[in-house]
Order: C-alpha cells, then structure tokens, then sequence
C-alpha cells in the first residue's frame, strides 16, 4: 500500500510524504523545523519515521528546511550533483548526503524511485515517481514545459501530483515586473494550467485513482481555474480533482 499527503505546496513552501510499508519519505522540504513537525502531527507522523528526504532542486521553497530537518533528525538528504554544489555554494552541508542520478532508480527501504530531470531554472533539477511495486505515484512541479522524456517517465501513474503554477491571463495582467512573468511563463519556469492538461492528453489517464493540483501561485491562479482545466481534460467532475494548498497542503490519499 502507498499513500501520500502535501505538508504545504506553493511558493512559500512545499514538501511532500510519501509512505509504503515501513518507509515514509519526503519530497523536499522548504519549510522551519519547527513548522516541518507541526505539519507532520497533522499527518499523525513524528519526524523519528521519516527515512530519508529526497530534494528535486535548490530554490528555497523546496530546500530552506532540508538540512537543519536532516541534522536534528539524523535523516539521509538524496539529491543530485549540480542541487548539491547549488545548495552548498562551496561549504559542505551535511555528511550524510546521497548523490543521485537524475536518470537513474533506486530503492529507499520499501519505496522504489525513479528520479528524471525536468526543464527548469535550476542546477540540475530532477522531479520523482515513487512505487511500492504494486502502484506508482507521479509527481511533476517546477517544469518549464513538458517533455517527451516526462510524458514517457509519467505515461502510466495510479496517482499524479502536478504542477498548475499560473492561468496565463491572470499572471500577464498580474503586478509582476515583465522578467518575472517571462521567467514564470518560460521553458525554465513553471507549468500553466493549460500545460499540465496536455500532459494528461499524452499519458494513460483510465487508471488514475488520484490526481492533484499542486504549486499553485496565490496571486497567478485560482484552485477553481486549475481544477475545471484538469476536469474537462479527463472528462470528470471538478470536485474530483484535488488541488493542494499553500497553508495545508492535502490529507493522505492513498492507491487501492
């Protein structure tokens, strides 16, 4: 059985949980410790279970809370070279770091991984899907654009969590200076709402338990915008659609 819960997605944090069998892992960290424990009481997790945290890139809402998390804790960080010597910024970080490739899989007790890199404005930035062996959970955020590597990576999921960063029209008539929604809207930036349905366009949708909206910008998006794009793409009902928010995250879902 795997199940998966979000400790907070958005610009001013993300971390994901992911649990099978006796190995509950997460997926970055951009929150304090203090706040880190907090959010995993709510998921009824004491920070003693977790067993390893895996890092998709160095941007601080995805990284701020790694380390000092991992000392206190004493949990192994996986994260690839180039997110390494961009996080480190020539220091070292922690001895108990486990550099990945981001092509490669790998096993972290009972949870299989296979890392892929994505298009983004970072160092070597990778994102993940996570097994048990049985089902497989997809997750894409911080993608400028979809690849044919993506879509061949994430073609058969039972779960997906995906980036709906921004609604074009709302990030263009937003106050941001111009190189930050060009940034935003690049190949090396974040996925719109209509972008992450042409991914669902191109893989096998039919055995989707779960899929989640994730990453949304508070002032670009509305939770209500990326679930009706996601909804009409996969032909079901708005409230089907998840999206995860800033302050909470989602609750635990998990593959039958």
């Amino acid at each position: 059985m795997i199940r998966f819960a979000s400790l907070g997605s958005g610009s001013r944090g993300n971390s994901l949980i992911v649990d099978a069998g006796d190995t509950k892992l997460l997926l970055d960290c951009g929150f304090s410790t203090r706040a880190t424990v907090e959010k995993l009481g709510r998921l009824f997790v004491s920070p003693d279970e977790i067993s390893g945290i895996l890092v998709t890139h160095e941007h601080s809402d995805h990284i701020a809370g790694v380390f000092k998390f991992a000392c206190r804790f004493g949990v192994p960080v996986y994260l690839t070279h180039g997110t390494y010597c961009a996080a480190s910024s020539g220091k070292p970080l922690l001895s108990d770091c486990c550099l990945i490739d981001s092509h490669a899989s790998f096993a972290i007790g009972d949870i299989e991984i296979q890392a892929f890199p994505v298009p983004h404005d970072a160092r070597e930035p990778v994102q993940f899907v996570f097994s048990d062996g049985k089902h497989r959970l997809g997750v894409l955020t911080d993608s400028g654009m979809i690849t044919q590597h993506v879509v061949d990576v994430l073609r058969v999921c039972d779960a997906l969590v995906l980036e709906c960063n921004h609604d074009p029209e709302l990030l263009f008539a937003s106050s941001y200076p111009m190189h930050l929604k060009r940034r935003i809207s690049g190949n090396f930036g974040h996925l719109a709402n209509d972008q992450a349905a042409s991914l669902l366009r191109q893989i096998e949708t039919r055995q989707l338990q779960h899929i989640v909206a994730a990453h949304l910008s508070e002032q670009n998006n509305r939770a209500e915008l990326a679930a009706r794009v996601l909804a009409s793409e996969l032909n079901c009902a708005e409230n089907w659609i998840g999206v995860a928010c800033q302050e909470r995250g989602f609750d635990w879902r998990q593959m039958l």
